[in-house]
């Protein structure tokens, strides 16, 4: 429901509006300029009525001061004076609309429906214009390993094939899925995301499929599930290796049958919908396992996208850092800040096991507290300096003998067992030191130890 303001002075024309739009509408009033200032700020509103007298204030002062300081909001004027003059300088202010009074309400609610569209439009174009005007689908770096997904981004945004985008935690799945979307001919259509492991798996079946009105105890109306909400457009199932098994084969029926059954109903609905899927985990291993269907698999993995980690694309950590400052120093009111020789050589050697998010999170962290405008390594989360010391002793204390071989056509999985048995036995079974000189995190080498069923020496 879209949040509706109205600012009028006659305490019975915002009542009766009130309970003329509550219905399709979440609306509040205020009987003053001043009131309905103090509720913009407090909150964000898509659309405001506007009366064009508020007592001793004038409305057309109103809202300009409205369009000045909250200009994604669409104001429509009301009053019982119009005239083509007057119509102009509203509209010449921001007014999307002018309308007189006594307000006819079915006129009323279509002319809201537009604005609140138009609201909808503005904002998306609000997204795209600051997502991509900083890098390829708001994905910062200029690595070959980015400008590889870069290139693959761009052959698949215009096709339907789905798309399985794999990575580790905070590599930026979802804006791949974004730029997909957005940069592609369904860039018209809704853009869902629904992650598979956030929601109990009660639930996620009637999020993604929807409901009936008395398909069970407590679904007192109708529900549109998310394969429906996104027709026209994309869903990204985020986190898919968390999707129960049960469900695995009703999600592969719609890939299929291009069908979606909501829940109590015997009627189909037509879905086009795409389909994009993320996971941090291997689903092809999952697979071997018994706990993802293989059929659904290779459903999902039309065309793979894998992310790299940060770690792996150093020549993007600086461009980061100075995209993070930027954002963040604007979204704070801050001057624009950079960083001294030293933190930026501690920010280089970290290995940012949580990756980019990791790292947008570092650089808000130092820009919060740092007290001038360079930032120094006193500015960064104290985890940063343990990190610098370790690498220090590591590197007074490695061993230039402490190597493995590596064959010619050797797996990845058996390069991977043999890296974390060495760096174990190197570290004396050490498992928080391992993981960080591994750069990942202790529950996944926990996860990886019990996979190749690695024995401590």
């Amino acid at each position: 429901m879209h949040d509706i303001l109205i600012i009028d002075d006659e305490i019975a024309i915002c009542s009766s509006l009130t309970f003329a739009l509550e219905d399709s509408y979440q609306v509040s009033t205020a009987t003053s300029a001043a009131e309905g200032l103090d509720k913009l700020n407090e909150r964000s509103f898509s659309v405001v009525l506007l009366d064009w007298r508020l007592g001793e204030s004038d409305g057309l002062a109103v809202l300009e001061e409205i369009k000045r300081d909250f200009p994604q909001t669409v104001v429509i004027m009301m009053t019982a004076y119009g005239t083509v003059e007057s119509t102009v300088r509203a509209m010449k202010l921001g007014a999307y609309y002018y309308i007189t009074k006594p307000l006819d309400v079915k006129e009323l609610l279509l002319l809201l429906d537009n604005a609140v569209e138009y609201y909808r439009l503005s904002a998306k174009v609000k997204y795209l214009d600051e997502a991509f005007s900083e890098s390829y689908g708001g994905i910062i770096g200029k690595s070959k390993a980015l400008r590889r997904v870069f290139r693959l981004i761009d052959k698949v945004k215009d096709i339907d094939s789905n798309v399985l985008i794999t990575g580790e935690s905070g590599t930026g799945k979802e804006l791949v899925s974004r730029a997909i979307h957005f940069l592609g001919k369904r860039k018209e259509g809704p853009f869902e995301v629904i992650n598979c492991a956030a929601i109990p798996e009660p639930l996620l079946e009637s999020e993604l499929f929807g409901y009936q009105k008395g398909a069970f105890t407590g679904a007192v109306q109708n529900k549109v599930g998310k394969l429906i909400v996104a027709n026209s457009g994309t869903l990204m199932l985020d986190e898919v290796a968390e999707m129960p098994l049960s469900l695995q084969a009703k999600i592969l029926r719609v890939i299929q049958q291009r069908e979606v059954t909501p829940l109590g109903s015997n009627k189909s609905l037509q879905a086009d919908v795409r389909i994009l899927s993320a996971t941090n985990k291997d689903l092809l291993e999952l697979v071997k396992q018994g706990k993802f269907r293989e059929d659904l698999y290779f459903r999902l993995n039309v065309i793979p996208i894998h992310i790299p980690p940060l770690r792996e694309r150093r020549e993007d950590i600086l461009l980061l850092i100075d995209y993070f400052i930027s954002r963040i120093c604007k979204s704070m009111g801050k001057k624009a800040k950079q960083l001294d020789a030293d933190t930026k050589r501690i920010l280089l050697e970290h290995h940012y096991p949580g990756n980019v998010r990791q790292l947008a999170n570092i650089i808000e962290y130092a820009v919060a507290i740092s007290p001038g405008q360079a930032i120094t390594k006193d500015d960064l989360p104290e985890y940063l300096d343990a990190w610098a010391s370790l690498n220090e002793n590591k590197q007074e204390t490695s061993d230039p003998s402490a190597e493995i071989s590596i064959n010619i056509g050797q797996s990845m999985l058996e390069i991977e067992k043999r890296s974390i048995e060495a760096t174990l036995r190197h570290l004396n079974g050490h498992r928080k030191k391992t993981a960080q000189m591994l750069g990942i995190s202790e529950r996944s080498l926990r996860d990886k130890i019990k996979k190749y069923k690695i024995i401590k020496e």
